[in-house]
């Protein structure tokens, strides 16, 4: 059987974070048909009503009808799992450093709340995603960031920094009001067995195409 993991903080909400074998619908939520995106890299977010033949251009998705898996897939990125289980609404981002940095954890939650969430209720699990000790970043990366998130960086071999991805995205979804907010703090990079890495296979001349998948989605 494939490892899924889960998080405390998202309850009954049926949710699951993959590791490298991946998850099948049934898994989470049996008769549920899993709805993708084309993952671009941006801040955009997209309104899921049902099942979708062409993925939008997107890396978040909300939703409120049930019988829908919100499906991202990350390999060193962070997977962001969101739920407003007493009002019905769910969120799914895929959080790059790009895609966190412009915005897409802000604009998730935004539109979870125009869906009728309250971002008091909201809680959010962050996935399998490269730890700050696996994730060297030259001094021109650093200095693309604010002031404000120098804590995010510290100094590693000379001219480089380390980057913490997982406590950033954490830092986002706070500026976002959100409260509850779970790190499963599950390193992609050094966990060879268990996560594909992009870096990693990037690292060492390997295919780069392997992912983890993540899901969530609402009882019908």
């Amino acid at each position: 059987m494939a490892e899924l993991l889960h998080s405390r903080k998202l309850g009954s909400i049926p949710h699951a974070f993959s590791a490298q074998h991946g998850v099948k619908a049934e898994e989470v939520l049996p008769g549920a048909r899993m709805v993708r995106v084309k993952q671009v890299h941006s801040a955009n977010v997209v309104v899921v009503r049902g099942p979708n033949d062409e993925p939008f251009k997107a890396d978040a998705m909300v939703a409120d009808r049930p019988g829908l898996l919100l499906a991202i897939v990350t390999a060193d990125c962070a997977p962001v799992l969101l739920a407003d289980a007493e009002a019905g609404v769910i969120g799914a981002a895929h959080a790059g450093w790009r895609g966190a940095r412009s915005g897409v954890i802000g604009n998730t939650v935004t539109a979870m709340v125009r869906l009728g969430a309250s971002i008091r209720r909201i809680s959010a699990a962050i996935g399998p995603a490269i730890a700050q000790q696996s994730y060297e970043v030259d001094t021109g990366f650093r200095d693309m960031f604010d002031l404000g998130d120098e804590r995010f960086f510290v100094p590693g071999r000379s001219g480089h920094w380390q980057f913490d991805l997982p406590a950033f995205v954490a830092h986002r979804l706070h500026s976002a009001g959100i409260r509850m907010i779970d790190d499963l703090a599950e390193d992609t990079y050094s966990q060879e067995s268990r996560f594909h890495s992009y870096r990693r296979a990037t690292h060492r001349g390997e295919r780069t195409d392997g992912r983890q998948t993540s899901v969530i989605g609402l009882m019908p």
